[in-house]
């Protein structure tokens, strides 16, 4: 089976909707551009997909309302355009699927929920619940609250979040670009990339950032697909205007192929997902046993700690110049472990022997 054919027969997909793919060219949120996405969207459905929309364009919806003359630059006024416009959002989703007579839930996420546990196994169970009782959820950052994440983040790196979250059978990213180019795909010169299968593929790719009216761009789609596709999960980018048959035949747009094996959930949280509370450098041996042999980390084979975390933790794993060779779960406090450092397991108490990074725990980057 081809990469497209995957995405063609996917039982379950996260479609990625870009602020460009909602409003017009000045800016202006469409309601008209919605209503056909949704219809592209329910055609997909009743075939027999279960589909999760993450929708970016809150601030978009909620600059008309506000009298606001063009998307605000401070954080503040951001954060009011959200809320007005987070209503306007989902309530304009919810007439589009009305006329299929399906429902409409909301699930607003920050960065911090995905990175916590907890937060990220509730958001889980919620979104499995909603496909359980037939809901089309509609998932947006929650920009109302979010500070850094809504000056630098976006809705392409949540929307591959979203898709190992769910259990996603493909990941279908719906912009105004109709793929990856080699470069700015307003140059006559530009070449269309059908399929990116490896990093020989990406070779000479110059990705652009974002425009005005959204906080994406190439580079963050590109980030965002092999994202994804490391985790397993085929990608295809598209144009919004393309979304009808990119979600009935997946012939149009950039393909990314996925790993061979999925990655577990657990390891996916470890790698992208959780937040890294602190830092534990290596010495060469140790970055050998780590990232080439699989191994797990032992006191022996770490010169420094940084930062405050706790057993359980998520912590960056450092070679002597400071790059970030893993991540993994920690053992140990960060007070507890500063008195082990270089220590041989079995000078140590028995208490105090158990791994400081179990192999399992444990992701190379």
């Amino acid at each position: 089976m081809t990469h497209r054919e995957a995405i063609r027969t996917a039982r379950r997909i996260v479609v990625k909707v870009g602020t460009t793919a909602l409003t017009t060219p000045s800016g202006v949120f469409d309601v008209g551009r919605l209503a056909t996405l949704a219809e592209a969207i329910e055609a997909r459905m009743k075939a027999g997909s279960d589909v999760v929309i993450v929708s970016s364009g809150a601030i978009a919806a909620g600059i008309e309302p506000l009298r606001l003359s063009k998307r605000p630059a401070d954080l503040a006024t951001k954060q009011a355009a959200a809320s007005v416009g987070q209503v306007a959002l989902v309530n304009a989703w919810n007439t589009a699927f009305a006329r299929y007579e399906r429902t409409v839930g909301q699930v607003l996420l920050t960065a911090h929920d995905i990175s916590m546990r907890a937060q990220h196994t509730n958001a889980q169970r919620t979104l499995d619940r909603l496909r359980v009782l037939h809901a089309v959820a509609i998932v947006n950052e929650n920009d109302t609250v979010a500070t850094n994440e809504i000056r630098f983040g976006d809705n392409d790196r949540l929307s591959a979040l979203v898709a190992h979250l769910v259990g996603a059978d493909a990941l279908v990213l719906l912009s105004d670009v109709d793929g990856l180019y080699d470069s700015d795909p307003r140059k006559v010169n530009a070449r269309l990339i059908s399929e990116v299968s490896g990093p020989a593929d990406l070779d000479g790719v110059v990705a652009g950032r974002g425009s005005h009216l959204g906080t994406g761009g190439m580079a963050s789609k590109l980030s965002s697909a092999l994202l994804a596709a490391d985790a397993g999960v085929p990608v295809l980018l598209a144009a919004a205007s393309d979304a009808a048959t990119a979600l009935v035949d997946a012939s149009v747009g950039t393909v990314f192929a996925p790993r061979p094996e999925r990655m577990s959930a657990r390891r996916f949280w470890v790698r992208y997902a959780a937040e890294a509370s602190g830092a534990i450098t290596l010495d060469d041996g140790a970055v050998r046993a780590v990232v080439r042999q699989r191994r797990s980390l032992l006191p022996a084979g770490i010169t420094a700690v940084s930062g405050r975390f706790y057993g359980g933790d998520v912590v960056e794993l450092r070679s002597q110049d400071a790059t970030m060779v893993a991540r993994g779960v920690v053992a140990y406090d960060h007070a507890e472990l500063a008195t082990m450092l270089g220590r041989s397991t079995s000078d140590l108490p028995a208490e105090m022997r158990r791994p400081v990074v179990h192999a399992d725990d444990l992701v190379a980057v």
